[in-house]
This record gives C-alpha cells, structure tokens and sequence, in this order.
C-alpha cells in the first residue's frame, strides 16, 4: 500500500518553520556532541509523533485508529499499527533527586531551619532535645535512608561541608547538579518540557495561559551584559527562594491532588555575530516580547 500523502502545511505551520528551527538549533548542537545521529533522532520521532497523535489527539467517545493516526503524522500504517500500544511516556523522577531536592528545599524554605534572613543555618548533626539538626531535618523528608548515609553522600557531592564546629553547612542555595549526569539530564527534560509546554499553550490558546515574558537588550559590551547577568542571578534567586518558602509553608495545609507546578527562570547571554548584531542598546517593554 502506498504511503499517505503529507498534507501540506498550513500557513500557521509554515509560520512556525523559523521559530522551530531556532528553539532546535541548540539542541541538535546537543544531540551532536553527544553522538545521537540524524537516523536515531528520527526513530524517536516517529516514535513520538504516533504516540502524541494516539494519545493528545484521540476524538471523545471514538477508538483511536490507525489511519487516523497515520494522517495526523504521514507515516505509514504499517509503522503506525507497529509503534502504537507502548503507552504514553511516564517521566520518572530519580529517587536521589527527589530526595534531595525536598531536602534543600526544607532546609532553605522552614521557618526552623533558616535564619532571619531566610538563609539556611549550619546544622548540627544530631540535636538531644527538639532544637534543628541534620538529623531532624532529613527525618522530616524520608524515613527510609538514613541521615548519616544523606550527609556522607552530600559531603562526596560537594553539597555541604562541616564547619569547625562541626555543623553542617549548606554550600548550595539550590539543587545544581553538574556533570551531565542522570541527575542534571532529569531536570534538563522536565524544565525544558515545561517551559516548551507553556510556550506551545500560550500560542495556539485564544488568549495567553501561562506567564511566559523576558527582558533583553542587545548591543552590549562585554563588561555590562556581565554586570547584567550577575544582577539577574541575584534577582532570580531571590524571587525562587521567596516562591519556595510559600510553597512550603502551603503545602503543609493542602489536602493534596494530582496536579503539579513549576515555577523557573533563566539566564541566558551570547557574543551576536558583528552580521546579525543591532546598531545599539534596545529593549522591549519591561515585559519583553514573549507572547
């Protein structure tokens, strides 16, 4: 049987031809240096593409079929009755991620365990009475690793250090793991899944649903896009810390549900080619262009 014939796209699709390309531009730089080929990047597309027309674009009340499926993506049924059925992808969270990030979490967002300024005390390993320690502090995240085993595995990772006294100390204001390993792929995926996902909703929602803006300037010298980027990290930090402590203190009250949210900021500065560089400073509106 002949393969389906691709429709042709339609203006709004044309439209989003550069954009796309644009967003893909670093992480093909990505896939390349890590060795994943043109031919195993479109094996996964194909295997995505069946999956979201499968699951994203079923009709209400309707059996999912496979020429449907097949004329949303213009890949043949034969591949399409072949990759349906895996079941849509489930994003595991790590477990030594998640337990570290509720940890710090804790540390830098409970009234008990931060100082006037919402900075983390140094902790004591172990406390006699009710006071704040190490100890206490990881028992009220997991009773099922022991807190000394949370502490040798930080002081290897470099996520704390032991002060003279021998107090506990937080080097890290936040969770950054390094090194491209699970831990640093894991957030790279859900942080890019989620700003993608808002991005893509705000476009083709009648109105925009989530906050999605950005400051920018070009035409900067080195010294002041520099000066630019240390002021953002403090700014930007500031405003995470500040959402993790009202997120903390809420979550104690809350019944729970299935819903979840994400609330991130980047940073980001390049050296333009002199070819596509402005002819000075400019800025949007404090809010920036985003849509």
């Amino acid at each position: 049987m002949s393969q389906p014939t691709e429709p042709a796209p339609s203006p709004d699709g044309a439209a989003l031809h550069g954009p796309v390309a644009r967003l893909l531009r670093p992480l093909v730089r990505l896939l390349v240096q890590r060795g994943i080929t043109f031919p195993a990047l479109t094996n996964l597309l194909r295997e995505l593409y069946v999956n979201v027309a499968e699951y994203d674009f079923a009709l209400p009340g309707k059996e999912q079929t496979d020429s449907r499926v097949s004329l949303l993506t213009g890949i043949h049924r034969k591949e399409v009755r072949r990759l349906r059925g895996a079941g849509a992808p489930v994003s595991q969270v790590p477990a030594t991620v998640s337990r570290t990030s509720r940890i710090i979490a804790r540390w830098v967002a409970a009234p008990e365990f931060t100082d006037g300024q919402g900075r983390p005390l140094p902790l004591p390993r172990s406390a006699d009475d009710a006071a704040p320690s190490f100890e206490s502090l990881v028992a009220g995240v997991t009773k099922d690793v022991r807190p000394r085993a949370v502490l040798d595995e930080w002081l290897d990772r470099g996520l704390v250090v032991l002060d003279p006294e021998g107090r506990v100390r937080l080097l890290e204001a936040a969770y950054l793991p390094k090194g491209g390993a699970e831990p640093q792929l894991y957030y790279f995926g859900r942080n890019l899944h989620d700003h993608i996902a808002a991005a893509a909703e705000n476009v083709t929602a009648p109105s925009p649903r989530f906050f999605e803006r950005a400051v920018h300037y070009d035409g900067l010298s080195d010294g002041l896009a520099g000066r630019l980027e240390a002021r953002a990290r403090e700014i930007a930090m500031g405003a995470l810390k500040e959402a993790n402590a009202e997120a903390h203190a809420a979550c104690a009250e809350d019944a729970g549900g299935r819903h979840r949210w994400n609330f991130g900021i980047y940073i980001y500065r390049e050296e333009v080619p002199a070819r596509d560089s402005g002819v000075g400073p400019e800025s949007d509106a404090a809010e920036g262009s985003a849509p």
